[in-house]
């Protein structure tokens, strides 16, 4: 029937699979077998959860699929195809125009093809799930139980953009809870502070080439999704290690420089939506990381020591301890 559900596929969600894929339009897609493991990862994006109302759907479409290529990136893997499902309030032809606009843009650029998936039709808000598949040779996958002590601790870009910019569009209450007034100055132009750094957030950017380019010298990594301190932790857990983090040397954006240094550090180490890599690797292999990341044009920034010492310890630019944030990162049922 005409504005169904396979009136919807057909019209925003069919193109020609590439050769050798059976994509959308069967029971089953089929993907050719390559050489290492199948690597698999899964993210839901709920309305009004991680994504507000009146969001740009190009954007949308982009970070719906930025986000599960950020877990392909963080274990090294190659994109294969993703499958995407949809459950939609009402079905808005326009919206799902620029939002498959927005996805396919991504997927094109990383060849990654849209193979298949469900729609149907929700009650309270839009909600996006994507399986993303990659492959990995099984010894070079980067995992998050490598980290040894005295290993450097790097990030990929810059954080706490996308966290400042969350923060102003709610008004001044990050998504942790913390109140608005007293978190920015009365003078701030914060139509310009959002300027500065909402693309962060609204158009993430994996890094699937730097994570195959560690390959074989980072020794554990993940992707920040719910904020630096937060995930570095699962490393250290899995690893059965510790960190020293030197909190100044964290890589923030000239926005987030000019902030106050408790907002800066609080948004720089908790702030989610970052989706940029943080990794381990021997004190060696600095030169070897720098010309990698280098290669691509992207900049990586040496923030810490791995410990044979558990627990997290934070330190600013002299060495001199500081407490950590009181919000250690993004929780989803917060």
């Amino acid at each position: 029937m005409a504005d169904g559900e396979f009136d919807l596929i057909r019209r925003h969600f069919s193109r020609p699979a590439p050769s050798g894929v059976l994509g959308v339009g069967d029971d089953c897609a089929l993907l050719p077998m390559r050489p290492g493991a199948m690597a698999i990862s899964t993210d839901l994006l709920v309305e009004g959860r991680h994504f507000f109302s009146d969001v740009d759907p190009v954007a949308l479409g982009h970070k719906s699929l930025a986000v599960n290529l950020s877990d392909l990136a963080a274990m090294g893997a190659e994109p294969a195809g993703f499958v995407l499902g949809l459950a939609l309030p009402r079905i808005d032809h326009d919206f799902l125009a620029g939002f498959a606009k927005g996805l396919y843009a991504l997927a094109d650029r990383h060849a990654c093809p849209l193979i298949g998936g469900d729609t149907t039709r929700g009650q309270d808000g839009l909600v996006i799930s994507i399986t993303i598949f990659g492959t990995v040779a099984p010894a070079q996958a980067l995992r998050r139980d490598g980290a040894r002590p005295d290993d450097d601790i790097w990030v990929s870009g810059c954080l706490g953009d996308a966290d400042i910019a969350l923060r102003l569009l709610l008004g001044g209450t990050s998504a942790t809870g913390l109140p608005g007034p007293g978190l920015f100055a009365p003078d701030v132009d914060r139509a310009a502070l959002l300027a500065a750094t909402r693309r962060a957030l609204e158009w993430p950017e994996p890094r699937v080439a730097l994570g195959q380019a560690l390959r074989g010298v980072a020794c554990a990594a993940l992707d920040i999704s719910d904020g630096l301190l937060q995930d570095l932790g699962h490393v250290l857990t899995a690893s059965g290690v510790g960190a020293r983090v030197e909190a100044d040397a964290v890589p923030v954006s000239p926005a987030v420089a000019a902030l106050p240094a408790a907002l800066r550090r609080l948004a720089a180490l908790s702030g989610g939506d970052v989706y940029e890599l943080c990794f381990t690797a021997a004190p060696g292999d600095r030169a070897q990381v720098l010309a990698a990341a280098a290669a691509l044009g992207v900049p990586v920034t040496r923030i810490g020591q791995i410990t044979a010492a558990p627990g997290l310890r934070l330190v600013d630019a002299s060495g001199a301890p500081l407490d950590l944030p009181p919000h250690g990162g993004y929780d989803h049922f917060a």
